[in-house]
C-alpha cells in the first residue's frame, strides 16, 4: 500500500515542524515560494519562550511544546522577562502580577528598586516596579529551522524551494497542486503559508478566513557603559515598546502591529524613531542612531488563536496558520496535533492534558455554514 502523500505549503517554522512530524508516517513534500527556508517571519523573529504569553490556548500550546524545545537544545539562554510600569502604573502592574502569578507561581512582583538593580538604566522615579518571569528563555530560531529541515530530509522528505503555488484543485480522491515549477499530486495539502495562507486558500477556490498579517519593526542599539548580556527582555506594561539583549547589544522595537498585505516587509523610519523616543524617555538611555533595522510579518487569526484543522468546504485542505507572534514557542505542539488529526483524527492525550482542544483551533469558527463556499 502506497504511503499517504502530503504537500505542505510553507517552509517556515510551522511548515517544517509539521512536515517533520508527518514524515514519520507519510510521504511529504514541502513547497516554499522563496529561494530559502524561513525567509519571512521565521527568519526575522527574536523569539522568546514565555508560558505567560498569549491567550489560554496559546499558553497551553506553549507548555505542550516546552519538552521538544528543551530536548532539542533549542533554548539558547535563560533570558527572563520583565514587564515594567512607569511611575503612575502601579495599579496596572499589580493587576498584571496577580493574573500572571495565577498562571505561573514563579512570577514575582518587583519593587522599583529591584527593577533598577536588575536593569540599571531605570533610575529613581522612572518606574513603579515590574513583573518578573524568571524562566522565560531565548529560542535559537535558526537552529530550529535548520535542524527541522535536516531531520525531515534525513527521513526522506522532499523540500522544493523557489516554487509558488498557482492552483490547487480536486483530483480523484485527493488534490492536484500546480506550482510555477510543476505539478504535485497529494492526498492532503497542509496550508502553512504564514502571511500568504489566505492567498493559498483562494488558489484552492476557497475564501480566506480573515488572517491578518501585521508588520513589526526592530533595530539594534547600544547601551554605553552597561553590560547588557544578562538583562531580561524588558517590555513596557502597555506594550508600547520592548528591548532585549542580543550578542552584547540590544534589540529594540515599537512592538507595533501595523496592518500589511503579505509581502517582503521592510522597516518604516517613523516606527524606528518612535520606538527610540519611547525607550529614551522611559530609561534615560541615549540611543543615538539605531542600526540594522528590519521588519517582519506576524499573522493573526481574528481571535488571535492559531488555526489548525481541515477546511469543511474542502476536507483534504488542512489549515496550519495564524501563529501570530507565538510561532516558535507553539509550533512543535501544533505539528504533533496536525499529524495526529490527519492520521487518526484524535488529539494526543498529553496535548489534551495541557488543555489543547481541536475545536478551539479549527478553521470552522471562521467559516459560515451557508457562505464562503468553494468557488469551483
Amino acid at each position: 500500500m502506497s504511503p499517504t502523500r502530503i504537500v505542505v505549503i510553507g517552509g517556515g517554522v510551522a511548515g517544517l515542524t509539521a512536515a517533520l512530524a508527518l514524515q514519520e508516517w507519510a510521504a511529504v513534500t514541502v513547497i516554499e515560494r522563496e529561494s530559502q527556508l524561513g525567509y519571512h517571519a521565521s527568519g526575522r523573529s527574536a523569539a522568546l519562550f514565555s508560558e505567560s504569553y498569549g491567550n489560554a490556548i496559546v499558553r497551553a500550546l506553549s507548555r505542550a511544546s516546552r519538552e521538544a524545545l528543551e530536548t532539542g537544545g533549542y533554548f539558547d539562554h535563560k533570558r527572563a522577562a520583565l514587564h515594567f510600569g512607569g511611575p503612575d502604573d502601579g495599579e496596572a502592574i499589580d493587576r498584571f502580577a496577580s493574573e500572571a502569578q495565577a498562571l505561573l507561581p514563579t512570577i514575582r512582583r518587583l519593587s522599583a528598586a529591584e527593577v533598577g538593580k536588575l536593569v540599571p538604566v531605570f533610575g529613581d522615579g522612572m518606574t513603579c516596579g515590574g513583573v518578573y518571569e524568571p524562566d522565560a528563555m531565548d529560542i535559537d530560531t535558526g537552529k530550529v529551522v535548520q535542524e527541522s529541515a535536516s531531520a525531515f530530509r534525513a527521513l526522506g522528505g522532499q523540500i522544493r524551494t523557489g516554487e509558488e503555488v498557482v492552483r490547487i484543485e480536486p483530483h480523484g480522491a485527493g488534490l492536484r497542486v500546480e506550482t510555477t515549477a510543476g505539478v504535485h499530486e497529494a492526498d492532503t495539502v497542509v496550508n502553512a503559508a504564514g502571511a500568504w495562507a489566505d492567498v493559498v486558500a483562494e488558489r484552492a477556490g476557497l475564501t480566506g478566513i480573515g488572517l491578518a498579517p501585521k508588520r513589526r519593526t526592530a533595530f539594534i542599539f547600544d547601551a554605553p557603559g552597561h553590560d547588557v548580556r544578562n538583562w531580561p527582555l524588558v517590555v513596557d506594561i502597555h506594550e508600547r515598546f520592548y528591548f532585549k539583549p542580543d550578542a552584547g547589544r540590544l534589540i529594540g522595537s515599537l512592538a507595533d502591529e501595523t496592518d500589511s498585505p503579505p509581502c517582503d516587509a521592510y522597516p518604516e523610519d517613523i516606527d524606528v524613531a518612535i520606538a527610540v523616543d519611547r525607550i529614551e524617555k522611559a530609561t534615560g538611555l541615549s540611543i543615538g542612531r539605531p542600526q540594522s533595522p528590519w521588519a517582519g510579518l506576524r499573522t493573526f487569526a481574528p481571535d488571535r488563536t492559531p488555526v489548525a484543522g481541515a477546511d469543511p468546504r474542502l476536507p483534504r485542505f488542512f489549515w496550519l496558520a495564524g501563529q501570530g507572534g507565538y510561532g516558535f514557542q507553539v509550533s512543535f505542539a501544533l505539528a504533533r496535533l496536525a499529524s495526529a488529526l490527519l492520521r487518526d483524527g484524535a488529539v494526543p492525550g498529553d496535548l489534551a492534558a495541557f488543555g489543547v482542544e481541536c475545536e478551539a483551533l479549527a478553521p470552522d469558527r471562521f467559516i459560515a455554514a451557508e457562505g464562503g463556499r468553494q468557488a469551483g
